[in-house]
């Protein structure tokens, strides 16, 4: 098996594919309130792009993660990266919220083929210290939602909502080049397996210390992709914040994401990644339940500030961990285990919208309210680790 050494420019490549989907998410955030107005429909309509997107995402993960498996890693990402670039070409030129969702959907699927091969190919590289590689690609992957809403609102005051897309369209192509010329593949043709969906997902889903594992990683990114849905809601309408207060706002969100990643990369190897995630949650809890009841309380912005924070750097640690030890789990079938993780993650964060508009009430508490039972889930899965063991 071909396994290069994980250099720096090799780890800001992965990091470059996956940021495809964070980009793809973040940067049209602060477009929201225009987009609304160009497709004329409401906010509501808007926001369920955003679990359309999750939606399809989580399903493009289940379709092609075996298929990763089977037909090669380097193939898949670089069809998938084309068709990223295809969609978002055509979400620039829609004028339609019908078209928007259908494209915002093949972009997603197209996303997915491209980002479900690089976890497999970090597995094969760093072996035992997975945990380690995925710190240092998520590390640098979190540049994306840093610069996202940034760049967003940078066009915004240039030009219109559309150029976000061709803006999109042409870093996936950047992208594109680059992975065609420097994308390693992994496997090399007698090492793949043949394509079964079923025979694949079932050595995943019947291994039974992975499965809390895989409970944790998804609870945790309903947590997280509860504020991705409601951060407009949170900062802009409700504390009324202008857009460039917003983009730094979330850009110190990301910047504890980062900070958590950097502070894993350093002590995963002196402590084990169970102990890692440990860390993670007690944080976790801690702050989620200072959320909470900020917003019962109804106390100014920077109180929430002072609680978000930090639960998205706990939040990462979390993920980062679980995700790691899932992978390590499954040499043979990492772009299975890939899937299981992105499609559950995906998916559950593709209800966060529906949640978050069914129990709206004009306040921050639904909110609030919904990232910390997704905290209380992690608690439950923790309890399955010792005895699934």
């Amino acid at each position: 098996m071909n396994r290069p050494s994980p250099s720096l420019a090799l780890m800001m490549l992965f990091a470059a594919v996956i940021a495809t989907t964070p980009l793809a998410i973040d940067m049209y955030l602060p477009a929201m309130p225009q987009l609304a107005q160009s497709l004329q429909t409401d906010s509501v309509m808007v926001q369920q792009s955003l679990s359309i997107f999750l939606a399809f995402y989580g399903i493009g993960m289940l379709l092609f993660g075996p298929l990763a498996d089977a037909i090669g890693r380097r193939p898949l990402a670089l069809w998938g990266l084309a068709g990223f670039t295809l969609a978002s070409l055509l979400l620039s030129q829609t004028s339609q919220i019908e078209w928007f969702l259908g494209w915002r959907a093949l972009q997603a699927l197209a996303g997915s083929a491209a980002t479900v091969v690089i976890p497999g190919i970090i597995r094969a590289i760093y072996q035992e210290q997975t945990a380690k590689g995925m710190s240092y690609v998520s590390m640098m992957m979190m540049l994306a939602p840093l610069v996202a809403p940034a760049i967003g609102s940078m066009v915004l005051l240039i030009t219109s909502w559309h150029w976000i897309f061709v803006v999109l369209a042409l870093y996936a192509v950047i992208t594109a080049v680059l992975a065609y010329r420097y994308l390693p593949e992994i496997s090399q043709q007698h090492e793949r397996n043949s394509i079964d969906f079923f025979a694949s997902y079932k050595v995943v889903f019947s291994h039974r210390s992975a499965r809390p594992m895989i409970a944790i990683s998804m609870f945790s990114s309903f947590s997280f992709f509860c504020f991705l849905t409601a951060v407009p809601f949170v900062y802009i309408e409700f504390y009324h914040v202008d857009e460039q207060t917003f983009s730094a706002l979330f850009g110190l969100n990301v910047l504890m994401l980062i900070l958590a990643n950097l502070l894993n990369s350093r002590l995963v190897s002196r402590f084990s990644s169970q102990q890692m995630l440990s860390a993670g949650w007690y944080s976790a809890c801690f702050f989620a339940t200072g959320l909470l009841l900020v917003s019962l309380l109804n106390l100014p912005l920077w109180w929430t500030v002072a609680m978000i924070a930090p639960l998205m750097g706990s939040l990462g640690l979390i993920a980062t961990n679980a995700d790691a030890l899932i992978l390590m789990a499954f040499p043979q079938h990492s772009g299975t285990a890939t899937a299981v993780i992105g499609t559950l993650r995906f998916g559950v964060g593709a209800l966060a919208g529906p949640l978050l508009a069914l129990t709206a009430n004009g306040t921050i508490v639904p909110f609030a309210a919904l990232m910390f039972s997704g905290v209380l889930a992690i608690a439950v899965a923790r309890r399955y680790i010792a005895t699934a063991a």
